[in-house]
């Protein structure tokens, strides 16, 4: 008798996992994939007049362009991505993905928008950056948390080489020099990269030790070093001369950051116009011109501090003029 019964038990279990399981499948077949939404027929960078603004449009998730002659003055036909950046031939696309843990389909397109390679990987779309020749393409993700004012999180940073299709998955173990030594720590986090127009060298923040800093990093010599601290999210000027950042300036955790630029000749940094804290990394839309996304739309502000912040677009983020 106890023996039937434990055959009875283990019978039921299997027909109950059975059915859970083909539940699952079922369900999941049955959702739709809302990110899988790809750009309409010739909504590309190349049909657009330059120096034209493009941004991710907040109401679609779509990436938009803004186009005076369009209802509302945009037109969103793009991709649907979280974070977006262009530059040069190539286009770069983070898509957040459905479901728990929380992982992210890094697309890779063309000039007209169109999917030319896709990657998944762990965590919560957060920053995106393509060189200014296209070939060369970063992004960072959140491996645990969701903000950059907290010490609970996590990144990961990735660059991809398109020249050779070679993918560094996390560029945490790169020989880092910190205050003129070799820095080895288990809490090293890399986030926001920026290209030097040479497709080489590039800029980047890291934390650790409960401080960031600035590092200027060399990918043919696998090597970085510190070169400044309170730096974050740097963004490289068209002529190499100079970096848009956001600097720690107040212990709030609501609103801990001001907008700088720094001269990478003196290291010296001056604030912009812009005194509301912003979390983000932000994009030269010009020469002279620094342009990021604040309160649910996309501000610029001149470069050299003077001036007032001006909105560009609302309901937007990600803003990028491709070069």
């Amino acid at each position: 008798m106890t023996r039937r019964r434990l055959w009875a038990l283990v019978l039921g279990f299997l027909l109950l996992a059975g059915g859970a399981t083909a539940y699952t499948v079922h369900a999941a077949a049955g959702r739709t994939d809302d990110t899988a939404v790809a750009a309409e027929a010739g909504f590309g960078l190349d049909g657009a007049p330059p120096g034209t603004l493009w941004f991710r449009d907040t109401a679609t998730g779509r990436v938009a362009r803004q186009d005076p002659a369009a209802p509302g003055g945009r037109l969103a036909l793009g991709p649907r991505c979280d974070r977006f950046h262009a530059a040069g031939p190539t286009a770069l696309c983070l898509q957040r993905r459905p479901g728990v843990p929380a992982r992210t389909y890094v697309l890779v397109l063309d000039r007209q928008l169109r999917e030319r390679q896709r990657i998944s990987l762990p965590g919560i779309p957060s920053r995106a950056r393509v060189s200014a020749s296209g070939q060369v393409l970063a992004w960072t993700t959140f491996a645990t948390g969701d903000s950059y004012n907290t010490s609970a999180f996590s990144t990961r940073t990735s660059i991809l080489d398109l020249r050779t299709g070679y993918l560094i998955k996390s560029i945490e173990q790169i020989p880092l020099t910190l205050d003129g030594r070799r820095h080895h720590a288990p809490d090293v986090n890399y986030w926001g990269v920026s290209f030097a127009a040479d497709d080489n060298r590039f800029y980047a923040t890291v934390g650790t030790r409960g401080r960031t800093h600035l590092v200027e990093g060399d990918l043919r010599k696998w090597s970085a070093r510190a070169v400044a601290e309170n730096v974050e999210c740097p963004s490289l000027s068209p002529d190499g001369t100079r970096l848009a950042y956001k600097k720690k300036v107040s212990t709030d955790t609501t609103a801990p950051w001001r907008l700088y630029v720094l001269d990478l000749a003196t290291l010296r940094g001056h604030p912009l116009a812009e005194t509301r804290s912003v979390d983000d990394q932000a994009a030269w839309t010009g020469p002279g011109t620094v342009s990021y996304a604040h309160d649910g739309a996309v501000w610029s502000v001149p470069a050299d501090g003077t001036g007032t912040p001006r909105k560009v677009a609302a309901g937007a983020s990600s803003p990028v003029v491709p070069r």
